[in-house]
């Protein structure tokens, strides 16, 4: 059995001078055994038309890692629906590049994942790069939305990012996993087409995670494997295009997922917030931020027609781990900063 590792790159020739000697020490030709399974692994770059040095890079330095060359740049999305398609593999990661790969990552999951056929997504605990002994934003310790689709952590609730002490140490189920290193068994991705490709970029391993729910699978967290990311992406923190594409794809999100019974309730509270989000960026003086949300709702009224198509195929139901409670309140009213501080319910 075959476990690929697939890297999707853009312009970032320094993020794969930084971290694939550590990616090819530890992903590259291995072989484990797990249960009666023996496992080889492969590590494969997929470059979304990149036009800096990052082929010739690869190519001169890593000639026996395999590279698939697009175009242009297909989005986070879209290029990782390219890149899967051409990888035989009974297990993808999807890896970023801005990651740094620890001994054995690898054979934890895949332990776990082999055992149990329901689970068909899982990531590795997710630290940051520079302060090793602090969860990283984009995953921590596994990824929950809270009633009104705001994505937060286990070690990560807004911009507050806690110290590992151990506190996240148990196997458990969670809503998503982060797509900077999200293990995920091939014949599911297979099933459910992979990453919606209208997203492009920011938030489509959320909905892949939320698909994978509704078509009955589980989505796990391992703290036996770690990795260390340094996060940010390819487009900085404050960017109206970023901003664009997270409000958009939060919406469009909310609204091909999310059960009958409270589609429209969720969904009228969430622009009526995101509103109030943009009203702020604009006395901020933050007026491309401001445009940017604007459009994202001009784009997801327009997206309506297709986003009833997907949600037939999708048939949503009320699935578990969403919690039950508003975020924004728990934590700028009621100053609650961690995870464990939340006191909302999760639905079952």
């Amino acid at each position: 059995m075959k476990v690929a590792i697939v890297i999707l790159n853009w312009n970032g020739v320094g993020m794969l001078e930084r971290f694939m000697p550590s990616v090819v020490k530890y992903s590259h030709g291995l072989r484990f055994s797990v249960l009666d399974n023996e496992f080889t692994t492969e590590v494969v770059v997929a470059d979304n038309g990149s036009t800096d040095t990052s082929v010739s890079f690869l190519k001169e330095n890593y000639p026996d890692v395999p590279l698939l060359r697009f175009d242009s740049n297909y989005g986070f999305a879209e290029g990782y629906n390219k890149a899967l398609a051409q990888v035989e593999a009974d297990y993808y990661v999807l890896l970023n590049s801005d990651v740094e790969c620890t001994p054995r990552w690898i054979e934890p999951v895949i332990r776990i994942m082999d055992s149990n056929p329901r689970i068909a997504v899982m990531q590795p605990k997710l630290m940051m790069y520079d302060r090793k002994d602090t969860f990283e934003y984009a995953g921590g310790a596994g990824g929950f939305i809270d009633s009104y689709g705001y994505p937060f952590c286990r070690g990560r609730l807004f911009s507050t990012l806690e110290k590992d002490h151990g506190q996240y140490d148990d196997d458990s189920d969670i809503f998503w996993a982060t797509g900077a290193a999200m293990f995920v068994r091939a014949d599911v991705w297979r099933e459910l087409g992979g990453l919606d490709a209208d997203f492009f970029a920011h938030m489509e391993e959320i909905d892949f995670c939320w698909r994978v729910h509704n078509a009955g699978y589980r989505v796990a967290y391992c703290p036996q494997s770690t990795l260390y990311h340094v996060g940010g992406g390819t487009l900085p923190k404050s960017n109206p295009f970023k901003t664009q594409l997270n409000f958009r794809n939060n919406l469009s999100m909310l609204y091909k997922n999310l059960p009958d019974g409270r589609r429209d309730k969720v969904l009228r509270m969430r622009m009526l917030l995101d509103r109030v989000a943009a009203v702020k960026f604009l006395l901020e003086g933050h007026l491309g931020e401001y445009r940017a949300v604007r459009k994202a709702h001009r784009e997801f009224r327009a997206w309506r027609a297709d986003l009833d198509a997907k949600r037939a195929v999708i048939k949503p139901h009320e699935v578990a781990q969403v919690y039950q409670g508003a975020l924004l309140i728990e934590y700028y009213l009621l100053r609650r900063h961690t995870f464990t501080e939340l006191r909302g319910r999760y639905s079952r």
